[in-house]
């Protein structure tokens, strides 16, 4: 399992990933697959390139197979906080450890920009294996957003959980 971080040559392999998560796991993005479709790899591109995040790829066999975010804070006052955002594990690859990869690749270069004091995210209340890694790692709930989505008239919560470095 090769991780490194991803790049706008990679945008097409994670266009395509990002929508497979999309509706496969709707529940766990805030974006949806409605919202995402007619982005274009070059929008992916963008983003991928964007020296202000990190986005790493886990490739199995040159296929990429799992994807984790990490946004810095850019205002002054937060800089010294950290957000992941769109984890995202094949169902194939899940339960032998891509995800924890993923998430201590992030948390290392969470660690290398010297001011990251803390990391954010939130996960669905009810994905307990994501919710049993992240506690693993380190991370703690500190609160559950009731109702944070709404999906096909569902709602669901969301647990907001850190890690301080």
């Amino acid at each position: 399992m090769e991780i490194r971080r991803l790049n706008g040559g990679d945008a097409e392999g994670y266009r395509a990933l990002r929508h497979e998560a999309l509706l496969k796991n709707p529940e766990a993005f805030g974006s949806s697959y409605e919202d995402e479709r007619n982005y274009a790899a070059s929008d992916y591109r963008q983003r991928l390139d964007s020296k202000f995040t990190y986005t790493f790829g886990a490739f199995n066999e040159s296929q990429l197979v799992g994807v984790v975010t990490l946004v810095p804070e850019g205002k002054v006052k937060l800089k010294h906080r950290a957000n992941i955002f769109a984890m995202y594990v094949t169902p194939a690859q899940r339960g032998q450890s891509t995800g924890r990869l993923l998430m201590k690749k992030a948390i290392q270069q969470a660690n290398e920009l010297t001011n990251i004091e803390q990391i954010y995210l939130t996960v669905n209340a009810s994905n307990e294996p994501a919710k049993k890694l992240y506690a693993s790692l380190g991370f703690e709930t500190y609160g559950v957003d009731k109702n944070a989505m709404r999906i096909d008239g569902s709602y669901h919560d969301e647990e907001l959980m850190v890690l301080f470095l």
